[in-house]
């Protein structure tokens, strides 16, 4: 089963812990883990179901190519990281 793992940093903001998951996409994985902590949604996500800009996911070491409609494929053996994005100078 796809594993989905959040920083730290994101964690200090709302409960986020590694956790296992099923799906063959990013959007039934992420489904997934919204029935389990709904509050985890409104942070990842926009009122459309995009992610939010100031989160990155990335999928076995590369950045998701769909942001809107979170289409991107999965394996058994997936492992997805999920950051909260930074910026300033």
């Amino acid at each position: 089963m796809p594993r989905v793992v959040f920083t730290q940093n994101l964690q200090r903001h709302v409960e986020s812990e590694p956790q296992t998951v099923h799906g063959d996409s990013l959007r039934e994985a992420l489904q997934s883990i919204f029935k389990r902590n709904p509050k985890l949604k409104g942070y990842l996500l926009d009122d459309q179901g995009a992610v939010r800009k100031h989160v990155t996911i990335f999928i076995d070491s590369a950045p998701i190519a769909d942001r809107t409609h979170l289409t991107d494929p999965l394996t058994p053996d997936s492992e997805i990281y999920v950051l909260q994005s930074l910026s300033g100078g």
